[in-house]
């Protein structure tokens, strides 16, 4: 009957952190694990009370600080992402909240969080990367590596990992959602900085499209069908001028894309016939390249005028077409 003496002190924000991390380390001991996750939700909760506020109360700089502070100190991020599995949906979106707001913390322009993992603790992005072999965290851990990712410097960190190329197993197994939210943080990592995706495909082309053309037969049909609507964004993406380039002047690389056109989901065949048409248009055509086309010249000439013949509103697809035709009509055997 605690009432009686009076209503208990609430924990300031050190305490509350430290008391997070402490209780981590007993949700293993079986007599003491279920009130361990019970102070960890509890405690979780009110981190991100103190972080973003309630309705009544604004959130105090001061503590804010505080708390931030003693995260550091104490390395309580990459021990509850350890121990993220034990915990139940409550207690994991409620850290999911507070490591994403700490992310968008820090005076005068520095974010102190992104600094901390950059500088001392990257393996919590390989923590969160990993997170996708197991099912319970799979789509928390994504959700707080694609906050991450925003920052380009945790970015390159990821995107240098060893553990990057485990991406092209996680987008194709698991659940849908599981393999939904793996290609999204996919996306983000080879999409959103431009300069460090380019450096990083002009260092890894190899490795990396042999890999990357196994997704565009896929068995997944939804990894097969965002893949090669993927290739089609790097490709035409002005900063990867020179992976595109590298990419069209490969006959190996048209022969799969044009298997694409046929393939038995019109989905797949329309995101195919952008990449397309990158090989078609480019006005430097490899030897073997512009031998295919010659070779497939007349065949091409009865089968795009059908193409999707339906697609009647989309008037830029339908002068694309002509483009093409135009230019496969263009094309005259060597001598």
């Amino acid at each position: 009957m605690s009432f009686l003496f009076g209503r208990t002190r609430q924990k300031t924000p050190q305490e509350l952190v430290r008391s997070t991390r402490d209780c981590c380390s007993k949700l293993d001991v079986p007599l003491e694990k279920r009130r361990a996750a019970e102070e960890v939700l509890r405690n979780l909760g009110l981190l991100k009370q103190v972080i973003q506020g309630t309705a009544e109360v604004e959130p105090q700089p001061e503590q804010i600080a505080a708390l931030a502070t003693e995260v550091y100190n104490t390395d309580m991020i990459p021990v509850v992402i350890q121990n993220l599995y034990r915990l139940d949906f409550d207690a994991k979106k409620d850290m999911c909240s507070v490591f994403n707001s700490l992310l968008r913390y820090g005076p005068q322009g520095r974010l102190l969080t992104v600094e901390y993992i950059q500088r001392r603790r990257p393996d919590t992005l390989v923590m969160l990367l990993q997170g996708y072999d197991n099912p319970q965290i799979a789509v928390t851990c994504g959700g707080m590596l694609r906050e991450c990712i925003k920052h380009e410097a945790l970015a390159d960190i990821v995107i240098h990992d060893e553990r990057f190329w485990n991406f092209f197993e996680y987008v194709q197994g698991g659940s849908f959602d599981i393999s939904s939210d793996a290609f999204s943080t996919f996306k983000d990592l080879l999409t959103r900085h431009k300069g460090l995706v380019a450096n990083f495909l002009a260092e890894t082309y190899s490795a990396f499209f042999a890999k990357y053309n196994t997704l565009l037969v896929s068995m997944n049909y939804v990894a097969q069908r965002q893949s090669v609507k993927l290739l089609g964004e790097i490709l035409l993406d002005r900063a990867n001028y020179n992976i595109m380039t590298a990419y069209v002047d490969s006959p190996e690389h048209l022969k799969l894309i044009m298997n694409l056109l046929r393939d038995k989901s019109r989905n797949v065949q329309y995101e195919a016939f952008h990449v397309f048409k990158v090989f078609v248009a480019n006005p430097k055509k490899s030897r073997a390249v512009e031998d295919i086309l010659i070779k497939n010249r007349e065949r091409l000439l009865v089968f795009l005028p059908k193409f999707h013949a339906d697609r009647k509103d989309d008037e830029q697809f339908f002068d694309e077409k002509a483009f093409l035709t135009k230019q496969i009509e263009a094309l005259q055997p060597r001598r």
